[in-house]
């Protein structure tokens, strides 16, 4: 996610570690309590995400979600919905909770027969006919509505555009519209069927896979080929076309925009088989099956690397203030999220700095080699404002929570600029041949999985062939900024004030 500069504003930009072990053992312990003691109250679970302790849920696995969406057109709705989900069970179950709310269950089933389901919270709480054993594998399905129009207080999930609808589900807005195990630490494979009325186009994450015509409506369905985190998902449904083009090594690459929009937008669309040219020569080819972006008609207040298919505002191509460079950099910063974040997801939202530093990195560096804009200007400007920036959200890999009711303000300025400096201070501490090799090895070892900020910190010590322990332990935990390696002139605004 990256937040959108809005006219008169400072640009603000926009793994399981043994801590997230412990809590998880937690979790799975109260779980295991409350089944032993039913019929205690339904009881909302989490895995114990330092930053949203009751998202996710334990005792279970989830292999793949299909999900089916009937829109009417009309925006202001509910869709019908039905959603199944296969799992595997890692713990005994007599309640398998799931993520969802801001919906209306109509009736749910495990393995095909009818379970009882109780709401509480922001899970749905469900009881199958029999306790579920540890390695067995089961389906639920629910049958339920999601409704397009924002529940009070809530951030993300439907969008809607002038024209239809789309998906923003960061952090963890996608139990808003389907039921799910919402963490990215649970990843799993998606298939989308999405009916729609006569002359509106639905697309999905993923490549097609049918298209069926029944009346006036048509049924698009979509399958990813690679797993995903729940906030990865999109679904977009508009009067849009679709326009295809091959990128590198025969890449599929598909833009959904808005048909009235084709013509003035091509000057950007036909940039990204460039882009991903260029990304793969830093990190190696890309890591799914298609790509594409999503031009939005609706003011979200950020772009979003919504997996094969990232999400933009689509004003961000048509205000006349922001210069070419500078649009071209923010498209590179959602793509390069599609290996950083996307493919190598996190196991827990503290290591969010993974994503989003990783994404500026090369965001910045594309804006230096092809615009030049000066990558080590940008850095020392971030370098005098990260003690502040650390003391508003906290150091990159130790963030703040969010403000209560806020729960995008995780998206701080430090876990942007403020860790991209993070990975400049490393390759001027380990030189750039092993940088480079880095981040190649950590794209390719943890493809299509989970990982953590102390899996970066093992494999970086590997790379420069010396512990980095001591580096990392003050570059991502401290109060305050270290010195910079190679540049002892570098100072913070508040050394400046002493």
């Amino acid at each position: 996610m990256l937040l959108t500069p809005r006219p008169k504003a400072t640009r603000t930009k926009a793994l399981r570690t043994p801590r997230i072990a412990v809590a998880l053992i937690a979790a799975t312990a109260s779980a295991a309590l409350v089944a032993a003691s039913a019929p205690s109250p339904a009881t909302p679970l989490g895995i114990g995400d330092p930053l949203f302790p009751h998202l996710g849920n334990p005792g279970y696995d989830v292999a793949s979600y299909d999900i089916g969406f009937t829109y009417r057109g009309d925006n202001s709705k509910p869709l019908d919905a039905v959603t199944k989900i296969d799992a595997r069970a890692t713990e005994p179950l007599e309640r398998v909770n799931l993520d969802f709310a801001h919906g209306k269950v109509r009736s749910v089933e495990v393995n095909g027969a009818p379970a009882r389901f109780d709401s509480t919270g922001e899970d749905l709480v469900v009881t199958p006919a029999a306790p579920v054993a540890p390695g067995e594998r089961m389906r639920i399905t629910v049958r339920h509505t999601s409704d397009p129009v924002a529940a009070k207080g809530a951030e993300g999930g439907w969008v809607r555009t002038t024209d239809g609808l789309a998906m923003a589900n960061q952090a963890d807005a996608a139990h808003l519209v389907f039921p799910c195990n919402d963490h990215p630490a649970d990843k799993a494979d998606f298939t989308f069927h999405i009916t729609a009325p006569k002359g509106l186009t639905a697309v999905a994450n993923g490549l097609p896979v049918a298209r069926t015509r029944h009346g006036g409506d048509t049924t698009w369905s979509y399958r990813t080929h690679h797993p995903m985190a729940t906030e990865l998902a999109q679904v977009s449904i508009g009067r849009s076309s679709v326009i295809r083009r091959e990128g590198p090594n025969g890449l599929p690459v598909r833009d959904v925009v808005p048909t009235k929009d084709r013509k003035t937008l091509e000057r950007w669309l036909k940039k990204t088989p460039g882009q991903i040219g260029w990304m793969e020569k830093k990190v190696g080819r890309y890591p799914f099956e298609t790509y594409g972006v999503l031009i939005a008609q609706a003011q979200t207040g950020f772009e979003l690397e919504t997996q094969t298919l990232s999400l933009f505002e689509r004003e961000l191509f048509t205000r006349p203030e922001f210069p070419e460079w500078y649009v071209d950099s923010i498209m590179v910063h959602e793509l390069a999220h599609q290996w950083f974040g996307d493919s190598v997801s996190p196991r827990s939202w503290s290591d969010l700095w993974l994503n989003e530093g990783h994404a500026t990195w090369y965001e910045a560096l594309y804006a230096q080699e092809k615009a030049k804009r000066p990558l080590a200007t940008r850095m020392r400007d971030a370098y005098r404002q990260s003690d502040v920036w650390r003391a508003a959200g906290g150091p990159p890999a130790k963030p703040k929570e969010p403000a209560p009711g806020q729960k995008i303000s995780i998206f701080r300025p430090v876990v942007y600029d403020g860790s991209a400096l993070v990975l400049y201070a490393l390759r001027q501490e380990i030189g750039q041949p092993a940088f480079d090799r880095l981040e190649r090895e950590w794209v390719s070892e943890h493809r299509d999985a989970n990982a953590t900020t102390d899996d970066f910190v093992r494999l970086a010590s590997q790379a420069a062939g010396r512990d980095l322990s001591g580096f990392f332990e003050a570059w991502l935990y401290g109060a305050k900024t270290p010195p910079m390696p190679g540049h002892p002139d570098w100072r913070t605004s508040s050394e400046d004030g002493k």
